[in-house]
């Protein structure tokens, strides 16, 4: 039985704001734990658990921007917080580089909407009224194919996300952009 911890959803977020003043990436942060607690409801997985990865996800990026040092970084700071290493791995597997498998759901679940939350954003941004309401699936797959739009953001993970989740890409996009509108006003589309 492991003692470490897995944070509440308050001390992840004093911790991400310890690590993390950008506001984009606390935005971030929001939209991927809401994603993450849909997709927990959806599978029936803990919701509390999965919106904490969420949070903490990316909670050492600002600091450590590089492949080199993001996520190794965080995943030091996390063990010396004495946190699960359940938590640890789930993390560390969102990012490819770091060669952790995404053996579990959760994982699967966070590389398939790290990306896609960000571009959905992006989107409503560009809209006129910049609402996600106005966001839809087919104007969100256009501008997938435009490489000068949200050019920080990799298309292959969006796409390879959705497929290891076993869904079509026009249904894991309109089931975030769903997820995602009822807390359009705290993410500020």
């Amino acid at each position: 039985m492991e003692d470490k911890k897995w944070p509440t959803m308050e001390e992840a977020w004093t911790i991400v704001r310890q690590y993390t003043q950008n506001e984009r990436l606390l935005l971030h942060a929001k939209a991927v734990s809401i994603l993450l607690a849909a997709f927990a409801r959806k599978f029936g997985e803990d919701t509390a658990k999965w919106e904490v990865a969420g949070i903490l996800h990316d909670f050492d990026y600002e600091r450590n921007p590089t492949p080199e040092t993001h996520v190794w970084a965080g995943m030091k700071i996390m063990r010396e917080m004495n946190m699960s290493e359940d938590l640890i791995t789930l993390i560390a597997s969102h990012a490819d580089y770091t060669g952790v498998p995404r053996d579990t759901l959760g994982a699967k679940v966070l590389y398939a909407v790290d990306e896609l939350s960000g571009f959905l954003i992006a989107c409503a941004l560009i809209k006129p009224s910049k609402k996600l309401a106005d966001v839809g699936v087919a104007s969100v797959k256009k501008r997938m194919k435009e490489k000068g739009f949200a050019r920080a953001v990799d298309r292959d993970a969006i796409v390879k996300g959705a497929e290891a989740l076993g869904v079509p890409l026009d249904e894991h996009i309109r089931f975030c952009i769903d997820a995602l509108l009822p807390h359009a006003g705290e993410l500020k589309v």
